[in-house]
């Protein structure tokens, strides 16, 4: 111990005596190390730490699965029910179905996120409330009472903290509620996906929900507490079971492949889909930090040349190599801990940023923290970064002899060994670069590919909200239809609207409704699965408020009355593919039966494809039906308007109010500010992985110079001669500039190598571009060469000006 804090004082003596190799040298490990901590503590909290559930990793998502057409749905009442009641599996099920409420009767109404669940959600999500009771099984059946438990949130917001709101009540969309229960604060079920939720209530089935001919009505998310002896490839057979003898006694005229059970993970099923983005910025930060410790290990290994004379004579007067090995590895231990100190507090203000995008829904970045695991993380990476860096000096002390050393007149000088060791870190760092940047380009053109894709509307100008009328004060059509169209017509008359619609589902807003539906005359073969598409409902006003393009046909109009035959309007790609090389107008469509049979619609127009999943890919086929003949309580309005938008913004509510100050709007935003949002994760990704990637080459650059600037130092003398003798200034440009040439050219060929390895593994990360793009690997091999030559141009100009009397007396 007293031999370690003596090398310990001695190397921090010696660090001190170089502040700008120290200072350099904090700089570029603090660097890799910051960037590879923050982003583990972001892949701590979102993949790797379990959810803030009791023994989480037991529950798992149920889904309806139809792999023919890709889709997991949601779970309908009868299906919930039937799987309660059969599955062995499992301790508990839930299911739940979000919900907006208008809360009124504490001060302004207030639209709030809620939850309608099962008397079983808390219990399969093992938490209790701090206040008050959960739901009893008598609550959730026809006749409970009207009952709910409050998020923490809410609770301190609206109601002060008071745990008297216990057995009060609240007025939710115009109904008395009692209060039964409060949650904990850590107990925030749903900020996984960025939106805490506020409320639960116990949700109530009707009768017809629970007929089997609804088994494919789907609308609740169901989640499953497994039993501690039950893994989910158990839970996943038992369930392919239930699903067999499901379809053999209901839907016999369903192939195998067409409707299944999923079983997932919880957390799989949160994460899963943005595990590759994170991956690839994980190995991107690992090169950021292998390239930091060559350049550390370049600028110790030229450190170490000068200190050659010393070190060699300590070992003739006796010193032994390891503990001379032992002092230098010291040295860059201490540096590499004190630059680990410094990228943790880096990595604190990245992680700080990073949560305070909001346009970014990552799951659970509200849970990133730097915890213990974080710190110990930067710890292991800051000794890793310490032993990489000072191996290669290290390993150095062994080339040398104290006769050469001596020999060469007391200069600092250098051996092969060291030269090629330098150069080879070189090469390293130019090869792990491009690696970079390649990968950096890739996203970057997928990213101008995914902008350039036409959303289906035009966004420019267009403002959205969401309104929902209560239930029990609207229970009528004609009485919603009603009060949407009074709605729609006070705010056309607003200075600077020019038109306004409503619809039940806005395009890019994470939300979807989606169903099968018959094509009269057209009769599935064996083995052949229903027409699916999206289905929304939308006022005639919609498709001119959002410039959705009229192919065929009409538009929906006044004259669409509930009383009048009913009707469709279908997208261009519902018509292609269905009605191929044929006009749609006029055919009749059904997408429910009554006791008649199908109920048929008649298309009367085709519109536009809207990308209404997100910019990339394909989103289904569309139908939408008139609001007029099926409305809906819960709709986005859109208005367009030739004036600013945040002054017709504070106008909504007033309207709202003078036709029922009970209702509040929520969730109002910019068409445009949607579809940038859109594609936030894969802006994030791209924007991560560019900045990794020039900090990768920003490092590489100073690597070239370094190792130029000492191979110049090195090589005055020799370089004075040829001046001395006749060498012109190009002849000695070109030789300084052979050598960065080599350099460069030995990454750029690993590099390349590489690159065509690894990309391939991002293939589901690009849109619209191959991993092995020509184009991309051209331009940013070319730009690696530019920067190269540009860091190695300063030594070589100093090269051309050395004077040759100088040279000459050089040591």
């Amino acid at each position: 111990m007293d031999t370690f804090l003596r090398d310990l004082r001695y190397a921090a003596r010696m660090l001190a005596r170089h502040p700008g190799f120290t200072l350099v040298t904090l700089v570029t490990l603090a660097l890799g190390v910051g960037v590879n901590t923050a982003l583990f503590s972001v892949i701590n909290a979102v993949l790797l730490r379990p959810l803030p559930y009791k023994d989480s990793e037991r529950l798992v998502t149920i889904n309806h699965d139809y792999p023919q057409i890709k889709l997991k749905a949601s779970v309908s009442a009868f299906g919930y029910e039937h799987y309660r009641d059969h599955a062995k599996s499992f301790e508990n099920l839930t299911a739940f179905q979000r919900w907006e409420c208008n809360l009124s009767g504490h001060g302004e109404p207030e639209r709030i996120l809620g939850m309608r669940v099962t008397t079983t959600f808390f219990r399969t999500l093992g938490v209790d409330p701090i206040h008050g009771r959960a739901f009893t099984r008598e609550e959730g059946e026809a006749g409970g009472g009207q009952v709910a438990v409050l998020g923490y949130g809410l609770w301190q917001r609206r109601f002060g903290g008071r745990s008297s709101i216990v057995d009060n009540t609240i007025i939710l969309d115009g109904q008395s509620v009692t209060v039964v229960g409060v949650m904990p604060a850590d107990f925030q079920f749903g900020r996984e996906l960025g939106a805490p939720v506020d409320i639960w209530v116990p949700i109530l089935f009707t009768p017809v929900q629970r007929t089997p001919d609804r088994l494919t009505w789907e609308f609740l998310t169901v989640i499953g507490r497994l039993k501690p002896e039950v893994t989910v490839k158990q839970a996943q057979a038992e369930m392919d079971l239930i699903a067999d003898n499901l379809r053999r006694q209901y839907m016999p005229q369903m192939n195998r492949t067409h409707w299944g059970l999923a079983v997932d993970s919880l957390q799989e099923s949160l994460v899963g889909e943005i595990r590759p983005a994170f991956l690839a910025l994980l190995g991107a930060v690992a090169f950021v930090l292998l390239i930091a410790c060559a350049n550390v290990a370049n600028l110790l290994l030229v450190r170490a040349a000068a200190r050659r004379k010393e070190i060699d004579i300590r070992a003739a007067l006796g010193a032994r190599r390891m503990r001379i090995v032992r002092q230098l590895l010291t040295e860059s231990l201490l540096l590499a801990l004190v630059a680990g100190a410094f990228g943790v507090l880096l990595a604190f203000v990245s992680v700080r940023f990073l949560t305070t995008l909001e346009q970014v829904r990552i799951p659970r970045i509200a849970e990133v923290t730097l915890e213990m695991r974080v710190l110990l993380f930067a710890l292991g990476i800051s000794i890793l970064a310490g032993i990489l860096s000072g191996l290669a000096p290290a390993l150095h002390q062994f080339e040398g002899r104290l006769q050469e050393t001596l020999r060469e007149g007391g200069r600092a000088g250098t051996g092969a060994v060291s030269r090629r060791m330098r150069n080879s870190l070189v090469v390293l760092e130019t090869a792990l670069a491009l690696v970079l940047l390649v990968g950096a380009g890739l996203l970057l053109k997928s990213f101008s590919r995914v902008q350039e894709v036409k959303p289906g509307f035009d966004p420019r100008g267009v403002l959205s909200f969401h309104l929902a009328l209560p239930e029990s004060q609207y229970e009528e059509p004609a009485e919603i239809y009603a009060f949407f169209q009074t709605a729609l017509a006070k705010f056309e008359a607003l200075p600077g609207v020019v038109s306004a619609g409503a619809v039940s589902t806005l395009p890019l807003t994470g939300f979807g409704s989606s169903g099968s539906f018959r094509i009269e005359g057209q009769e599935l073969g064996p083995g052949q699965s229903a027409p699916h598409g999206a289905r929304w409902r939308a006022t005639s006003g919609y498709f001119n408020a959002m410039r959705i393009p009229l192919l065929r046909g009409r538009y929906f109009s006044e004259w669409d009355r509930a009383d009048r035959a009913p009707v469709v309007l279908i997208d261009e790609n519902l018509a292609r593919k269905y009605f191929p090389n044929q006009n749609p107008v006029g055919r009749r469509i059904a997408f429910d039966t009554t006791q008649e049979g199908p109920r048929w619609r008649e298309i009367v127009g085709v519109v536009g494809h809207v990308k209404h999943e997100g910019l990339e890919g394909e989103s289904r086929v569309q139908y939408y039906l008139p609001q007029s003949q099926a409305p809906n309580q819960r709709m986005f309005v859109v208005l367009r308007s030739s004036k600013p938008l945040d002054s017709l913004a504070k106008s909504i509510p007033q309207v709202i109010h003078e036709l029922d100050s009970s209702l509040a709007v929520a969730r109002v935003s910019q068409m445009e500010t949607l579809v940038e949002n859109s594609i936030a994760g894969r802006r994030f990704t791209t924007f991560l992985l560019a900045a990794f990637a020039l900090i990768a080459v920003g490092l590489a650059a100073v690597g070239v110079y370094g190792v130029i600037s000492y191979s110049v130092a090195q090589r005055t003398q020799e370089i004075g001669v040829r001046m001395a003798l006749g060498a012109r200034t190009g002849s000695v440009l070109r030789l300084v500039l052979t050598q960065a040439f080599f350099l460069t050219a030995g990454g750029l060929l690993i590099g390349l190598a590489g690159s065509l390895a690894l990309t391939r593994y991002m293939k589901e990360l690009l849109f619209h571009v191959e991993p092995t793009d020509p184009v991309t690997f051209a331009a940013v091999s070319s730009f690696l060469i530019v920067v190269s030559v540009l860091a190695c141009w300063i030594p070589a100009r100093r090269a051309t000006r050395v004077n040759p009397i100088i040279a000459l007396r050089y040591e």
